[in-house]
């Protein structure tokens, strides 16, 4: 359909005399035009989309895109504003900040219509910032500057696999990112957000924050469930150095969604903080106090049974705790740095290590008590009494067919016999008889082959290594294990530990 034929439907036939002469006020009272009916009836809102979709791209750039003012930018402004309103969430009044999916059910094609219709003008303003007439490229370039921001933020919005979207308006948000990204001359979206270090050309993630900001308060964060996901989307796309700019912006909303009362929220929170810990420099972060803030914040998270939320505070409180701590020594002599955040950390891990009955979260502990003794070096030489008996727990307790518990226990059983090995020889005796317990039990269980073989290997892996803590004494003890008392899987680990050993 060509644009006179638009202009006529849209009761403007006389307009289309001026397609070829380039008038602003032409434009301008057309975009004006549609912007009034769309808010004003209800019932043609989507006839009017898709003629807005046709009008803006059938329409010649020159007309679309006249010299550059701010009639032109209020009235691209306006319709923008208008079409992303109408696909809008409905407000959300709820303490839990949640409705139920029904209430979302006409979203999706909403947000495709009024997707259309922008992807008609980003496709124009694609095409006009390339346009070897100076005046047009030059309006097209600051409308995409001022359009933007709004643009990303509605892509973003219905981009993610959530209830307010289905494939068809996500592949359309998708199809709109891409072609905003392309208008702004960027090759992704971190330099979309981030900017161009070269030609100095700023990024949008300012101003997608300036809009932001207000929706993300203490009392308004709840009332439009899609904010939360798009802060944590576009927090994470942005990381070292352009993040350190806007942490002011980023880590109030940041810890107010991590302290919500509902697990998934505190889960996103969190998400978004172990970013700004990854990506912040730590002199930053230890300004005006806000990595105690946090620190204290996460540590009180450690005191739930939630298992996912546990998986994601773990990591991030063992990547804060050195934003707080000087560097370790790992030095052995008498261990001369004091105690710690690590220890404080550790000991309440342990605490719970040891009362802790539920498999998932079992794994989780053990897989970080890793991360976390790899952070303290010789530090962990304090905790040695208590982290033995929880290895020794961990051993006597099957957590089903991929054992990822007691992989992971016997890993940091390794690392830790590695570190803290001149202490390790009072242990030997214990700890010995724990793993030749373990020996035989796992080569009694129904075990596919390749993991009891991994399991088997990194047992005697750990009495090896307690072995040369002990001087060789375990290994003339293994010797006279009575072999008709073990099976042969057993006396064959055994034997490779009781082996000679090269030098």
């Amino acid at each position: 359909m060509d644009l006179a034929r638009v202009l006529r439907d849209l009761g403007l036939g006389d307009e289309s005399e001026k397609n070829n002469g380039g008038s602003a006020c032409s434009v301008i009272r057309v975009l004006s035009e549609i912007q009034q009916r769309f808010v004003a009836e209800d019932s043609a809102k989507r006839s009017l989309l898709r003629s807005a979709a046709e009008l803006l791209g059938s329409g010649e750039v020159r007309w679309l895109f006249p010299e550059f003012g701010p009639d032109l930018r209020a009235a691209y402004a306006e319709l923008v504003s208008s079409f992303t309103e109408h696909a809008a969430l409905p407000v959300c009044d709820t303490d839990s900040g949640a409705l139920p999916s029904s209430s979302y059910e006409q979203i999706p094609a909403k947000a495709e219509a009024a997707g259309a219709a922008l992807l008609a003008l980003t496709e124009q303003l694609r095409g006009a910032v390339r346009s070897s007439d100076s005046a047009v490229s030059g309006s097209a370039r600051s409308l995409i500057r001022t359009l933007g921001p709004s643009l990303c933020l509605f892509s973003i919005t219905h981009l993610q696999d959530l209830p307010w979207t289905n494939e068809a308006s996500r592949k359309r948000a998708l199809e709109l990112l891409n072609s905003t990204i392309a208008a702004t001359s960027s090759g992704s979206v971190v330099e979309l957000l981030c900017g161009k270090d070269e030609g100095d050309q700023r990024g949008m993630l300012g101003p997608v924050l300036d809009i932001l900001q207000p929706e993300l308060t203490k009392e308004n964060w709840k009332r439009n469930e899609a904010m939360k996901h798009v802060f944590s989307w576009v927090l994470v796309q942005v990381g070292r150095p352009c993040l350190a700019d806007y942490l002011e912006q980023v880590f109030p909303p940041s810890l107010l969604i991590s302290d919500d009362y509902r697990t998934e929220n505190k889960v996103l929170g969190v998400h978004c903080l172990h970013h700004i810990v990854r990506n912040v420099p730590a002199a930053d972060l230890r300004q005006f106090n806000r990595a105690e803030v946090l620190y204290h914040a996460l540590f009180n998270h450690l005191y739930t049974s939630e298992a996912p939320l546990i998986q994601v505070v773990l990591p991030c409180l063992i990547d804060l705790v050195p934003v707080l701590e000087k560097p370790l020594v790992h030095t052995l002599p008498a261990l001369p740095q004091k105690p710690s955040r690590f220890d404080g950390v550790l000991r309440l891990i342990l605490t719970h290590m040891e009362m802790e009955h539920k498999l998932v979260l079992r794994r989780i502990y053990a897989s970080n008590l890793l991360l976390l003794i790899d952070k303290m070096g010789i530090g962990i030489a304090r905790h040695l009494k208590r982290l033995e008996r929880v290895v020794v727990g961990y051993l006597e307790v099957s957590d089903g067919p991929e054992e990822k518990a007691r992989l992971m226990i016997l890993e940091v059983l390794e690392r830790t016999i590695q570190t803290a090995w001149p202490r390790m020889e009072c242990r030997t005796g214990v700890l010995a008889k724990s793993l030749l317990r373990f020996l035989v039990d796992i080569s009694s269980e129904p075990l596919a082959p390749e993991l009891r073989d991994q399991l088997l290997t990194r047992a005697s892996r750990c009495l090896l290594l307690l072995d040369h803590c002990s001087h060789g004494r375990l290994r003339v003890l293994l010797k006279e294990v009575d072999s008709s008392c073990v099976s042969d899987r057993v006396l064959k680990c055994l034997e490779s530990l009781t082996a000679p050993q090269d030098v």
